[in-house]
């Protein structure tokens, strides 16, 4: 008789980022076993394009005078008007300056051709641009960036927890009775959800579940484990929560899936990362984050003229795989998941203006954020545009493109109007200013600046793991 074993590949994958926990979390559960349906419940999928997108040729300027300032920089990298026509996006605002930066100038903008199906969401309605966006802080090692964005808390990389973590421990709104609150899809764990017991991490729902084989052992280790996480400490219900979710995905056909409305993902990683957590939403156990990666946007060299070559099919890649989420998520009644679905799209900063000596650019500041979903004001851009004239000193550092929306700003705002989570200041420690865009659909809250609303105990240094179980 054959009988189901643990697989190396999904229990470790799948239960390391899971568990790895810090100690003192506050975030209490009653209860583990349950499959909570929550029709309403708010979700939020953040996506992270690691390496630094290249902002200036993603959202391009089309004409005016920062039109021309753009092909004198970036020169063969530049993609022309005639390519850009079909996508103009609109003309966003001038920035008014700020004590000694000069002020910008209006800009019509455009859509980097590849792409394209990100504009069909945009002229639907369903898709906001921000230019200009970021953490306006001094610093160009991708490393120190991304945790300070991850961590937020600009210029410490040492804060025990990620944004992401902290909003899970102060929502108001989070039942205590869920399967899996948090996804994170990909090989490693985010440092946004850095300290989190509640995140589930595999590299796919056809990971995280058991394999059929040969094994005698299977059920004395399977109760083994279920009586090692058999207790009350906050280590144990973190195992038992694992294990949960495993019991209840395996018993999914998470492996012949089919999106719906015709949705076609773009092969690899991405695509296949995209289709998991669109099951996952699907499976209705609760799930209120997930998080992807986008790697490959550091074009240091042979980024692709005129729009083309490596950056070109990193664009094609973003937009097939976003169209297509959105795509198998809309619906109708209660199987209209977009509706409660938002993506946040970030980078740690953008590239600079000038083209370099080998065919790409390097690292700049100021970058663009995307904002996806059911309840996106969308089709329009947001923010304020600096201007690319280092005549009239508007480049920061001589440079690059300066930030003049903080990042903080728009992920407040999907924390308050849609997540109705209003501690913004145990999120988002030391910043104070929820000023909303109007980029999201939603009540405003009033925001709770206090440093730790819950009363909580700060979250220690220590991880903890399940063991690996193998044959």
């Amino acid at each position: 008789m054959a009988e189901k074993r643990f697989t190396r590949r999904g229990f470790m994958v799948g239960c390391s980022a899971a568990i790895a926990a810090m100690a003192g979390s506050k975030m209490n559960y009653v209860a583990f076993g349950s499959q909570v349906a929550e029709p309403n419940q708010e979700i939020l999928v953040v996506i992270f394009m690691r390496g630094g997108c290249d902002g200036l040729n993603f959202i391009v300027p089309l004409s005016g005078a920062d039109r021309g300032h753009y092909e004198a920089e970036r020169q063969s990298l530049g993609i022309s008007t005639g390519a850009l026509s079909p996508y103009d996006l609109g003309t966003l605002n001038a920035y008014a300056g700020s004590g000694s930066e000069a002020p910008g100038a209006a800009v019509q903008l455009a859509l980097h051709p590849n792409a394209a199906p990100l504009y069909d969401l945009y002229q639907a309605n369903k898709l906001a641009i921000i230019h200009a966006a970021g953490l306006d802080y001094d610093n160009r090692s991708h490393f120190d960036m991304m945790e300070y964005m991850e961590r937020g808390t600009p210029g410490q990389r040492t804060t025990a927890s990620g944004w992401l973590t902290r909003h899970l421990e102060s929502s108001p709104s989070l039942p205590d009775q869920i399967i899996a609150p948090a996804l994170a899809i990909g090989n490693l764990q985010p440092s946004s959800l850095l300290a989190s017991r509640e995140t589930i991490g595999t590299n796919s729902l056809n990971d995280l579940q058991l394999n059929t084989g040969y094994w005698r052992w299977q059920d004395a280790q399977r109760s083994a484990l279920r009586g090692m996480y058999n207790a009350g400490t906050w280590l144990h219900e973190a195992g038992a929560q694992t294990l949960n979710a495993v019991d209840i995905i395996e018993g999914q056909d998470t492996s012949n899936y089919q999106p719906a409305n015709g949705a076609t993902y773009p092969g690899g990683g991405f695509g296949n990362n995209l289709r998991s957590i669109a099951q996952m939403i699907k499976l209705q156990l609760g799930m209120r984050i997930a998080t992807v990666d986008l790697g490959g946007w550091d074009t240091h060299e042979y980024q692709g003229d005129n729009g083309g070559g490596y950056f070109g099919n990193k664009m094609s890649e973003l937009a097939q795989g976003l169209n297509a989420f959105y795509t198998d998520l809309d619906g109708s009644g209660s199987e209209n998941y977009a509706q409660r679905v938002t993506v946040a799209v970030m980078t740690e900063f953008g590239r600079k203006l000038i083209r370099n000596e080998s065919g790409g650019t390097d690292h700049g500041h100021g970058g663009v954020m995307l904002v996806l979903g059911g309840r996106v004001n969308g089709g329009q851009l947001y923010g304020s545009w600096p201007g690319l004239d280092n005549g009239l000193g508007q480049l920061y550092s001589g440079r690059d493109l300066r930030i003049t929306t903080d990042y903080r700003q728009i992920l407040s705002e999907i924390m308050i109007r849609r997540l109705a989570n209003p501690n913004i200041g145990y999120v988002f420690p030391g910043y104070g200013n929820y000023s909303p865009l109007g980029i999201m659909q939603g009540a405003d809250l009033t925001p709770n600046y206090g440093s730790n609303p819950g009363g909580g105990q700060p979250i220690g240094p220590n991880s903890v793991y399940l063991p690996i179980v193998v044959k």
